[in-house]
């Protein structure tokens, strides 16, 4: 489609002066800004609903960002988080009431800590970069202010773009050494499996955040750096700043323990967050985890849906078929033992688990517990006893924050000490420990059974509310109103940005009948989902292609559907 002249939105902005709200529809489309084409979306139907949609792109040759940024595509995505992180100041100053409800107001998602794959500004192999973000068309109650919005959108908004975009290497040092650090965090994280480890902090690293809500970090005049530990200290190399010397945690069973506020819990989300590469100054910028690493933790009153957990609850008293496990309402024991289960169906290769949010009966039973309740009275089989065969069979590493289970020294292969946020290799002395202090405990549970597959049924999948086919809402960083029903995923601590939720939901959408066609299995119908991505970006989920959405994970994926309380499963076609 021919886009319209500049003149022409200003012409018809100046025409619809003073008539009613709706008038507005009359600017829909594409305007031509001599630089960049600026295109409006969708146009809201009053001044108090959601804002208005518009995309602006610009062209390589007014970008001008160079191929040393075009031609890899982990540095293409960094520029681009740089680029959006620049604009959204920008849009944000030039935000202000221009009447009534949301007029004047302008927005481009807000990046957090993490360089992620945002919709809100993206580039391409050639350089032509497009930004999407929404603006309030100004109104006095119902009645527009065409001269408002005249300033708005062909002054203030073009300035903002320009100021950023055109060209985007106004500041190009500060660009290319975001993209550069994207690029060895990255690299680090695929050289993990090579030297058999599942995560590595660097040398000087700060892992404490500033609050539970603020992901920040922690001031340096008021944080302890990381120094990695004798035992357990190696050196990687990055492409462009070269030797990276830090704690490497291997495979296998590790267990990170000390006392209480000493940096248990911190280095155990610094190892979760460590999933993504980070912007500079947010002091785990090197600190990097297997793409396959997922924490687990208990969650009382969730939905599970015919979700196999027998290699860890069997034999419940009313009868529970727990190959096919279904409950509006899980305890904590049945709830981590779901998460685990469903993290293992779409191939988790490294468990995160702290002792503070888990289900102690799922963790541990004692000698002395064992004693009184007999195995037969007792339906579940505790983790320590799943541990070990979960890495020797499936080759699923585990790390576990422990702070009053002792017990764990004798399946471990790696102990690391906290003491004033700094760590210390203390798999010897625990071992020794274990050996002088023989626990009396017996090995629970029998041989592990490969898990069953679930097939989703499609029509289960419903986000419909009243005439509208597809409703969702984020109603929270971690609440979803997914047509009628509300999808909580607050136990799903590695999302790091209320836009990832949106896409998840939107993907659960795209996915139903498609990919979750009641006839693939739920791994093989999310790994579909998860390659269209992939190849076609995360438009490929919503043909409005908005720009609030952010890259996400299949495990996310996976853990928010087996939360869905209306899904329902069933097992593959010729089993049972």
């Amino acid at each position: 489609m021919t886009s319209r002249s500049k003149d022409r939105l200003d012409s018809t902005l100046r025409s619809i002066d003073g008539k009613s709200y709706g008038a507005y529809k009359q600017i829909a489309g594409g305007y031509d800004f001599g630089d960049h084409i600026l295109n409006i979306d969708y146009v809201q139907g009053d001044p108090f609903a959601s804002p208005s949609r518009l995309r602006a792109a610009f062209p390589p040759e007014i970008v001008r960002l160079p191929a040393e940024l075009l031609d890899h595509e982990v540095r293409r995505l960094a520029a681009a988080d740089l680029l959006n992180r620049r604009l959204h100041r920008e849009l944000r100053s030039a935000s202000r009431d221009r009447g009534s409800g949301k007029s004047g107001t302008i927005r481009i998602l807000r990046p957090g800590q993490c360089i992620l794959e945002r919709t809100s500004l993206q580039i391409d192999e050639t350089g032509r970069t497009v930004a999407r973000f929404t603006a309030g068309l100004p109104a006095a109650g119902r009645r527009i202010l065409g001269r408002q919005a005249v300033e708005m959108l062909l002054s203030d908004i073009p300035r903002a773009l320009r100021s950023v975009l055109a060209p985007a290497t106004g500041e190009l040092e500060v660009l290319r050494r975001h993209a550069l650090l994207a690029e060895d965090s990255a690299a680090l994280r695929s050289q993990l499996d090579e030297h058999g480890l599942v995560a590595f902090v660097p040398h000087d690293a700060i892992l404490p955040r500033r609050s539970g809500v603020d992901d920040r970090p922690l001031a340096a005049s008021q944080a302890v750096t990381f120094e990695p530990p004798d035992g357990l200290t190696l050196t990687l190399e990055a492409p462009n700043r070269g030797p990276v010397t830090g704690m490497g945690i291997p495979r296998g069973i590790t267990l990170i323990v000390g006392g209480g506020y000493h940096g248990k819990s911190t280095l155990l989300r610094a190892i979760e967050s460590g999933i993504y590469d980070h912007i500079e100054g947010d002091g785990r910028e090197l600190a990097v985890t297997v793409p396959g690493a997922v924490k687990i933790r208990a969650e009382d009153g969730r939905s599970v849906a015919s979700v196999d957990i027998s290699n860890f609850i069997t034999d419940l008293p009313r009868g529970e078929d727990t190959a096919h496990f279904s409950t509006p309402n899980a305890s904590g024991s049945t709830s981590q033992a779901a998460a685990i289960a469903e993290a293992l169906e779409v191939g988790a290769t490294c468990l995160l688990i702290d002792e503070d949010t888990s289900a102690t009966n799922f963790m541990i039973r004692d000698a002395r517990m064992q004693a009184l309740v007999q195995d037969e009275d007792e339906p579940i089989t505790p983790f320590i006893d799943r541990a070990r065969q979960l890495y020797n069979e499936l080759g699923v590493s585990t790390v576990i924050v422990v702070g009053g289970a002792g017990d764990y020294f004798d399946v471990a292969d790696t102990v690391i000490g906290m003491r004033r946020y700094l760590p210390a290799d203390l798999t010897a002395g625990a071992k020794e420990i274990a050996s002088r202090f023989r626990t009396e405990r017996t090995h629970e549970g029998g041989p592990w059974s490969p898990l069953r597959q679930r097939v989703a049924d499609p029509a289960s999948i419903n986000a419909q509310k009243g005439r509208r086919p597809v409703s969702i809402k984020v109603q929270t960083s971690t609440r979803v109103l997914f047509g009628v029903e509300e999808l909580e995923l607050g136990a799903l601590e590695q999302l790091v940005e209320e836009a990832q939720v949106r896409a998840i939901a939107q993907a659960m959408v795209h996915g139903a009948g498609r990919w979750l066609d009641g006839r693939r299995t739920v791994r093989e119908a999310l790994e579909g989902l998860m390659e269209e991505i992939r190849h076609e970006g995360l438009d490929a989920i919503d043909a409005r292609q908005p720009g609030d959405y952010a890259q996400f994970r299949v495990h996310e994926l996976a853990a928010a559907l087996g939360r869905l309380r209306t899904l329902r499963v069933h097992p593959p076609a010729g089993t049972t």
